[in-house]
């Protein structure tokens, strides 16, 4: 029996292991709506010029701006990604990497995520890249702006 639902199921069982001090649920159902899968991103402007230099926090935030950029133009949010897969270079980044995380998705109800330490990232200055996964509502999708 195939269950739709409205909005997305964000789900975490004790029966295993748990992240609470991070942006990350064990399972997200996905609700109705138009899956969109969204490439890694980096801290670039649209010129592809870096920002935040050696700041893992900064890059951080500009990869999720430009994933809530990318979805904003077609009607979504960023409440509607459903998982992450993050790619960072140096442990020492990780911790400033979560809090940026955990702000801006939420601590308590974050996507299914997933982290991989890489030796490095299409150019050297690049410290963290971010791929997203999200359902946008059929109501609110819309590829009016989308070139």
């Amino acid at each position: 029996v195939m269950i739709e639902v409205d909005e997305a199921i964000r789900f975490n069982t004790p029966e295993v292991w748990s992240l609470e001090h991070y942006p990350h649920c064990q399972a997200v159902v996905e609700p109705k709506g138009r899956r969109v899968h969204i490439a890694g991103q980096v801290a670039w402007t649209k010129d592809m010029e870096l920002i935040g230099l050696d700041d893992p926090a900064r890059q951080t935030e500009v990869a999720i701006d430009n994933i809530e950029a990318i979805l904003v133009a077609m009607g979504g949010t960023i409440n509607d990604v459903v998982s992450v897969t993050m790619y960072y270079v140096r442990d020492r980044d990780l911790s400033a990497i979560q809090k940026v995380r955990a702000r801006r998705f939420g601590l308590k109800h974050g996507p299914a995520s997933t982290g991989v330490k890489v030796a490095g990232l299409v150019r050297t200055d690049l410290l963290v890249e971010l791929s997203a996964i999200s359902v946008i509502p059929e109501s609110r999708f819309s590829l009016d702006t989308v070139r």
